[in-house]
């Protein structure tokens, strides 16, 4: 029970990488907080991992429904330890001169500045617990990915403010990092690979992307956060952590 009765607050919670670290910081002892538009989703999922945890309605390209979610958190459990930026969107194959600035705005607006929203109204809360926060950003934020040019730097965008958050919060002995996951089978990996000519081929293709010749499941990421979620990395701030099963060495 490597998390007993700590909370953990997790953006898009109630399905994809957000269910899996949902998953994983419940089956160790943690209280779940799982924030999620998708409230049905959300509850089903809170339900599903037992007593205690709860689901709560939340839109994190709203900066207010941020602050009500972190004050909802804080009535029902008195504290925050770890918070996980999971939360966000990936847009359909789109070159750049088919996705205008106001589009590639709401990609950043979801991804990126919900981090900082969330950090900066849970950080308060976690400076009393000496707490962890781990951002959910993507490989692509190092790498780049074609017809993905406001996605990538959403990503990229979570990659540097985790370093610079890092530098911020270690007086407060509060650690800050990020994961890099390659491909991960989501329901939004599918609903990417649908916008394609042969959604099928293309999971095909996704899959042999990684040496080790598949996709992750969503509990190995959520095995990944606990880890650094916990005192095994209590050595390790402002990293982003590449989880992709060694896609990253061959791309």
């Amino acid at each position: 029970m490597r998390f007993s009765q700590r909370v953990v607050v997790v953006t898009g919670g109630a399905k994809g990488i957000g269910e899996g670290c949902s998953r994983v910081f419940a089956k160790e002892g943690g209280l779940v907080a799982i924030l999620d538009r998708d409230i049905q989703a959300a509850e089903q999922t809170a339900q599903c991992l037992g007593e205690n945890h709860v689901a709560l309605p939340c839109d994190v390209s709203d900066e207010k429904q941020i602050a009500s979610s972190i004050a909802a958190v804080i009535d029902r459990f008195g504290r925050i330890d770890c918070l996980i930026n999971n939360a966000g969107i990936h847009p359909p194959d789109t070159p750049i001169d088919k996705m205008t600035p106001e589009e590639a705005l709401g990609v950043l607006r979801v991804n990126f500045l919900s981090t900082y929203a969330m950090c900066y109204y849970a950080l308060e809360h976690l400076k009393k617990t000496k707490g962890t926060i781990i951002n959910v950003s993507s490989m692509t934020a190092v790498l780049g990915q074609r017809n993905s040019t406001a996605y990538a730097a959403s990503k990229g965008a979570q990659l540097s403010f985790t370093k610079s958050l890092a530098l911020e919060c270690a007086d407060y002995g509060i650690r800050v990092n990020a994961i890099l996951p390659s491909n991960v089978d989501t329901p939004l990996m599918h609903k990417w690979a649908s916008s394609l000519a042969d959604p099928q081929a293309a999971l095909q293709r996704i899959a042999a992307l990684q040496p080790i010749g598949r996709m992750a499941d969503v509990e190995e990421m959520g095995r990944v956060c606990l880890f650094l979620a916990t005192e095994d990395s209590s050595f390790i701030t402002g990293q982003g952590l590449h989880v992709d099963g060694g896609a990253s060495l061959d791309y």
